[in-house]
C-alpha cells in the first residue's frame, strides 16, 4: 500500500498533518521543500511521482536534506529517502506536538514545477534522477544519484548541474 508507512507513523488524532487519500492520477510536476525544525533542522525534498516510479499512484518522494537543497553549481549534499508521504502535503505548514514522530515545526522553503524528469536504472532500481526545477528560489537543472554509502539507509547525493 503506497502510504503504509506514513500512516504507521502518525496518529492522526493528535497531529494536523494531512492523513492524504490515494487517486491513480496523473502528476503535476510539482515539487516542495519544507523546512523542518525537529530534533534537528533540516529540510525535506519532496517530488510528486508514481509510487513506483514508473506508474502507480501519485505520491510525494521524499527525502530529508540536512543541509538543505543545493542554490549554487558543485555543491553536493547528502538527501536520505524517507516515506512516501501523501499528495495533500505538499501545502503542509503547521506545528507536529511532541510525542509524535517528526515533532517540530514545518513552513514551506520553496515551491514549484520540475520538469525533464529522466531516470536510469539498475538492476529494475532508480540510480540516477534528472530533473529541472522552477521554484521561487530553486531554478536550474539538478541530479540526484543513488549511493551505496550506508547498508541501512537510502542515501543519494544531490546537486546542482
Amino acid at each position: 500500500m503506497a502510504l503504509e508507512k506514513y500512516h504507521k507513523k502518525r496518529s492522526f488524532k493528535k497531529t494536523t498533518e494531512p492523513q492524504g487519500k490515494i487517486d491513480i492520477v496523473k502528476g503535476k510536476n510539482r515539487f516542495v521543500v519544507q523546512e523542518h525544525h525537529a530534533r534537528n533542522l533540516h529540510y525535506d525534498f519532496r517530488l510528486e511521482l508514481p509510487e513506483e516510479w514508473r506508474s502507480g499512484s501519485i505520491v510525494l518522494k521524499s527525502w530529508a536534506v540536512p543541509k538543505g537543497v543545493p542554490t549554487e553549481v558543485g555543491i553536493k549534499h547528502l538527501a536520505v529517502a524517507t516515506e512516501d508521504h501523501p499528495v495533500e502535503y505538499i501545502d503542509f505548514e503547521g506545528n507536529i506536538p511532541e510525542g509524535n514522530y517528526g515533532a517540530g515545526t514545518v513552513k514551506i522553503w520553496d515551491s514549484g514545477k520540475f520538469s525533464k524528469m529522466k531516470m536510469e536504472f539498475e538492476r529494475k532500481k532508480i540510480k540516477i534522477l534528472e530533473f529541472t526545477l522552477s521554484g521561487k528560489k530553486l531554478k536550474g537543472d539538478y541530479v540526484m544519484i543513488k549511493t551505496n554509502f550506508s547498508a541501512n539507509r537510502d542515501s543519494w547525493l544531490l546537486f546542482k548541474k
